[in-house]
C-alpha cells in the first residue's frame, strides 16, 4: 500500500509502504523552498536532509574558488536532498541549490539516521536512490563533455517541465548560462533560435514550451537515458 496522502506529494515518500512511511512522518517538517536557498554546501556536514513536493534543486560542483560551478544533476519532487546522511555523517560532495521556488519536507540527518537503524527497507531505499543519483551524474557529464548546448539545453528544459509539471519556466540567463556551461549571449542566441522554431516563447527571465514533441525531437539522447535510469530503479516514482 503506497502513501498518497498530502503530506507525501514528494514522490520517494509517497513510494514507501505505510509501516515504512510511518516511521519517518513523525519527524518530517513541511519547509518552504525559497529561491537561492542552499540546502547542502559542498564539503560541509550535511545536517537536513530535503524531500521536495514541488520547484526545483540543483546539484552544482563549485571550482576555481567559487568563481565557476558545473551542474551534476537536478532533483524535483522525484526525489531527495542529502539522503546519503541517513547511513551516516556525511560532508555534501556538492552544492544543493533551489533554483526553481517550491516547497518540501525537511527531517534532522541524525534522526533519519536513527530511523534507517530500525529498518533494513529504508536503508536499502537510500542506496538504490544514491545509485541512481551516480548514475545521473555520470550520464550529465558525459552530457557536458560531448553535446552541443542546444540539444543539452532542450534536454535540460524537458527535464525540468517534467519536475514542475508546467510549461511555463522560470529561470534567469545567468543560470541557464552557469548550468550549460556558455555565455549569456549564447543562451539568448539558443533561446531565440527555439523560438523561431515554434518550440518555445521566450521573455528575459521566462520560458514557455509549446512544441513538447519538438523539443524532445532536438534534445539529447540524455533526456530518455536519464528517464529510463528512474523507472529502472523506481518505477512506481514514475509519473504521467
Amino acid at each position: 500500500m503506497l502513501k498518497t496522502t498530502a503530506e507525501a506529494r514528494n514522490h520517494l515518500l509517497a513510494s514507501l509502504p505505510q509501516n515504512e512511511y510511518a516511521l519517518l512522518e513523525p519527524h518530517l517538517k513541511d519547509v518552504p523552498l525559497k529561491q537561492g536557498l542552499v540546502l547542502a554546501e559542498q564539503g560541509e556536514a550535511i545536517s537536513q536532509v530535503y524531500f521536495p513536493h514541488s520547484g526545483m534543486v540543483s546539484v552544482v560542483v563549485v571550482l576555481s574558488g567559487g568563481e565557476k560551478s558545473v551542474e551534476t544533476a537536478t532533483i524535483g519532487r522525484e526525489g531527495a536532498v542529502g539522503a546519503i546522511a541517513g547511513l551516516g555523517d556525511r560532508n555534501a560532495s556538492a552544492r544543493a541549490i533551489v533554483q526553481v521556488a517550491g516547497n518540501g519536507a525537511r527531517i534532522p540527518a541524525r534522526q533519519l539516521q536513527t530511523t534507517v537503524r530500525q529498518s533494513t527497507f529504508l536503508r536499502d531505499f537510500i542506496v538504490r536512490y544514491q545509485e541512481m543519483l551516480l548514475h545521473q551524474a555520470q550520464q550529465s557529464t558525459a552530457c557536458n563533455a560531448l553535446h552541443e548546448a542546444r540539444p543539452r539545453l532542450c534536454r535540460w528544459l524537458l527535464q525540468t517541465r517534467d519536475r514542475l509539471d508546467s510549461d511555463v519556466v522560470a529561470l534567469t540567463q545567468e543560470f541557464l548560462a552557469q548550468m550549460l556551461g556558455v555565455r549569456r549571449t549564447t543562451v539568448t542566441e539558443l533561446a531565440r533560435g527555439l523560438q523561431t522554431k515554434g518550440f518555445v516563447r521566450y521573455k528575459r527571465g521566462k520560458i514557455e514550451i509549446l512544441d513538447r514533441d519538438g523539443l524532445e525531437e532536438c534534445a539529447c539522447e540524455c533526456y530518455e537515458a536519464l528517464r529510463s535510469q528512474a523507472d529502472h530503479y523506481f518505477p512506481k516514482n514514475r509519473q504521467a
